[in-house]
């Protein structure tokens, strides 16, 4: 552990598993203490006791759902009460793969809801008191799905371009108070929500799952996906002082793919 967080205390949405658990681990290991969301209490609290057991940080919990603005007010005074929040990691998110002609309003609604309304609420409590306390950093995970447009996928693209968007415009809106906004914009990371990933894109190709995982493979020049880790380090990078003159950016994690 180098302490690049001693000190800092993180709020991490959808902390519990996947990249946000990744992200949980990578602050832990640089001495940060947690404030972990979810939604679903019993894999919060396993997740949670596994950290403290780790690494020896302070973990608190938070399970409520993040599109829920009451709760999330809730969540966050209550982290004030315990001294704030100093790096805001909003990677709460869901995914549906589905023709454009195949996507029903209500998944429009829905992927915009926890895609980006909650990063909206999150993000709108946490805030005052990082200004507050004279700055803060804020990574938001979107979407090399937020960078350039891909088939099936446009509901889910919408959301993470909007999230890119507000990156974007929050960071310029807040740099005069210290506070920092970038994204993170990864490939398709190895995780449950891959799996699941490849699978509706190959019901919709009519492939094979397996071949659909090949031909997602072969159009990567690193010919793997990215690893959870990967995207944690760079979520380390944003969140301590080595990127302090970092600011409004949306970083591709997508092994050259942007260059073919």
């Amino acid at each position: 552990m180098s302490g690049r967080l001693t000190g800092k205390t993180a709020l991490i949405t959808g902390g519990s598993r996947g990249i946000g658990l990744a992200v949980a681990e990578a602050y832990a290991a640089e001495g940060a203490n947690l404030l972990l969301n979810a939604r679903n209490p019993d894999t919060l609290t396993a997740a949670a006791d596994r950290l403290r057991e780790r690494f020896g940080v302070n973990v608190d919990t938070a399970a409520c759902d993040v599109v829920d603005r009451d709760a999330v007010a809730a969540m966050a005074a209550a982290a004030e009460a315990r001294g704030g929040i100093d790096i805001l990691v909003n990677n709460a998110g869901i995914h549906r793969a589905r023709s454009f002609l195949d996507y029903s309003a209500q998944d429009f609604r829905d992927l915009f809801e926890v895609n980006f309304i909650s990063v909206v609420h999150v993000t709108q409590c946490v805030l005052p008191g990082m200004i507050a306390r004279g700055g803060g950093s804020i990574v938001n995970l979107a979407s090399t799905a937020g960078k350039w447009g891909t088939p099936n996928q446009s509901a889910y693209n919408v959301s993470k371009h909007a999230l890119v968007g507000l990156t974007r415009c929050l960071a310029l809106e807040v740099a005069a108070r210290n506070v920092r906004v970038n994204a993170i914009c990864p490939w398709i990371v190895e995780t449950d929500m891959a799996t699941d990933f490849i699978a509706e894109h190959a019901r919709i190709a009519g492939l094979s799952v397996e071949q659909a995982a090949t031909n997602f493979l072969n159009s990567v020049p690193l010919k793997r996906y990215v690893q959870p880790a990967e995207v944690a380090q760079m979520a380390v990078f944003l969140g301590s002082a080595e990127s302090s003159y970092v600011n409004g950016q949306s970083i591709a994690i997508d092994g050259g793919r942007t260059m073919i």
